[in-house]
This record gives C-alpha cells, sequence and structure tokens, in this order.
C-alpha cells in the first residue's frame, strides 16, 4: 500500500486500475438491474452473470492500459491468471450477496422512508451489489498486481 502512496508509477497504474474498476462497474450494476428487472432473475444470479460481464471488460482495460507492459505474457495463461482471482473474488462476493440483500431489504423496510416495496428491494439490491464491489476490487488489485500482472 505504501508503494500506491511514494511510487508515481504505482499510484498512476492504481488510478487507471480504479478507473477500469469504475466502468467495469457500471457495467456490473447496469446488467444486474437488467437481468432482475426485466429476466426476474435472482439477485445471486443476476450479480454472478453480471460479474463475469465486468471480468471481461476489466481484463482487456486492465491487459491494454492499466499494465500494457504485461503484454509480455501469453494472452491465454494471463486471462487464466485474471480469471482465478476473479473466481475467488466471485467467492467472496456470493455469500455478502446472499446474505446482505435480505438482511439490508428488512432494514429498509423497517426505516420509515416512505419507499414502496420495489423501492426498498432496489436500494437493498444495489447497496449489497456496492458492497460487494467495493470488498472484492481491494482482493482482485493486490493479487492481480503481485501475481497476474507481477512481470512489471
Amino acid at each position: 500500500m505504501s508503494a500506491i502512496l511514494h511510487n508515481p508509477t504505482e499510484r498512476g497504474r492504481f488510478l487507471r486500475f480504479a478507473a477500469v474498476g469504475a466502468i467495469g462497474t457500471v457495467v456490473d450494476f447496469s446488467l444486474m438491474n437488467l437481468l432482475v428487472a426485466l429476466a426476474h432473475f435472482s439477485l445471486v444470479l443476476a450479480g454472478s452473470i453480471s460479474f463475469i460481464a465486468a471480468v471481461i471488460n476489466n481484463f482487456i482495460w486492465n491487459r491494454f492500459w492499466t499494465y500494457p507492459e504485461s503484454r509480455s505474457k501469453a494472452l491465454f495463461g494471463q486471462l487464466m491468471q485474471f480469471g482465478v482471482v476473479n473466481a475467488f473474488g466471485l467467492v467472496i462476493r456470493i455469500p455478502i450477496l446472499k446474505i446482505g440483500e435480505p438482511a439490508l431489504d428488512a432494514a429498509f423496510l423497517k426505516t420509515p422512508l416512505g419507499f414502496t416495496q420495489a423501492a426498498h428491494t432496489f436500494l437493498s439490491h444495489n447497496l449489497t451489489l456496492a458492497i460487494a464491489i467495493a470488498i472484492v476490487m481491494l482482493w482482485n488489485f493486490f493479487v492481480n498486481r503481485y501475481w497476474t500482472y507481477n512481470d512489471i
């Protein structure tokens, strides 16, 4: 963590990683909400599919923009490493979605905000996903930085 604070190159990489993550977050939230609203998927299924779409997006951007030096590694091997890191991220994410959403939905229903049930559910889905994304982002950055993109 101190390398990010003291090294301008690492700080730039972290900022690019964060920007890529922001784009991936838009992909993640958009797809999750579409799948829940239009296809009536459960949050866990929709969140898993949206996660995979965001991972693919993030791999492409990170390989070509955040860590361009790492392209000396074979594409398939690096994609597999990135996939393994993100699979563990999904293992972290699913329990957060499974446990967090009902707890937040119940908390929102007890709060006199004057929202409809649908609004409470929308808030709990999105807040749960935001929490999961924040936790998994930390995992992903550090493991990908020192394993997937370690040849830089």
